[in-house]
């Protein structure tokens, strides 16, 4: 009786640029597994049928991304309790039982890129997120889970920073924009989980002369890997974390359940993604 070989993926649209392939394809070689992870374009209107044929073709999971991480939400037949908080997942497990069951592990890969890279206290005092998109809920739900007191939230468009705050309840503290540099004074952990500093995007503006030279200061963007936020972090004597690690150690917990090895996150794996 031959022995099915698990398959995996990742659904987006478009999906080409993903680098997960690559770093699923590095830990199944390194662990001798036999399996594959592929790409997987799918469109919105297709996605709840190609969701449901899959496990039927041999797939045990996938990761999902844009545009389909709050999508899938409706379609999945259980939602964990952080998915369901930040509303968007990007993690796919398919049950023995038939079921689809979603769950986010953003927020793991966030904290865990922190414990990895830095001598980090989350409880050591308030942290501030620059930003209040998707990513930022997903940081926000994970500070919040490890003991931060308070959490202090800035963006562009006001309204985004207070549904967060209605959300998430009075440890949130909402700053204006044009007050956003304020926000920084005492912080101990920081955030940019906008798309300042990004390759093609407008750079980061906004002083950070307020910054504890104790904070541990991390952006989410990881291309350019040192991005001129983190610069300006190091020139004041923070700790910096760069984004990379937070898209590597999110994609363990799914590596772990759909092949059943547990994935070690360390420099040759960074240099996987940082090679192709």
């Amino acid at each position: 009786m031959s022995v099915k070989i698990p398959m995996a993926g990742v659904i987006g649209s478009p999906i080409g640029h993903s680098r997960s392939p690559d770093l699923h394809g590095f830990w199944l070689k390194r662990y001798g597994i036999q399996g594959h992870y592929v790409h997987l374009d799918v469109a919105q209107s297709d996605l709840e049928q190609v969701l449901r044929a899959m496990p039927k073709m041999g797939f045990v999971g996938a990761n999902v991304t844009i545009p389909h991480k709050e999508t899938v939400l409706g379609i999945a037949d259980i939602v964990t309790d952080r998915a369901a908080l930040i509303g968007a997942a990007n993690t796919l497990i398919f049950r023995p039982d038939g079921k689809l069951h979603a769950d986010n592990t953003d927020g793991y890969g966030f904290v865990e890129n922190l414990r990895s890279n830095a001598k980090w206290d989350p409880k050591a005092g308030p942290s501030a997120i620059f930003g209040a998109g998707g990513a930022a809920r997903a940081v926000i739900a994970s500070l919040l889970d490890v003991g931060v007191d308070e959490i202090r939230i800035t963006n562009r468009t006001r309204s985004r920073s207070d549904a967060l705050k209605a959300e998430f309840g009075s440890k949130i503290t909402v700053y204006d924009w044009v007050h956003a540099a304020d926000m920084l004074e005492g912080a101990m952990t920081v955030v940019n989980s906008t798309s300042m500093g990004m390759v093609g995007k407008s750079e980061f503006n906004i002083s950070l002369n307020a910054l504890s030279p104790k904070a541990v200061v991390t952006d989410l963007v990881y291309t350019p890997l040192r991005t001129e936020f983190l610069e300006k972090a190091a020139q004041n004597g923070c700790q910096t974390v760069d984004g990379l690690g937070m898209l590597l150690h999110q994609a363990a917990p799914g590596f772990e359940r759909w092949f059943g090895v547990a994935p070690v996150v360390d420099d040759e794996t960074r240099q996987v993604l940082l090679s192709t």
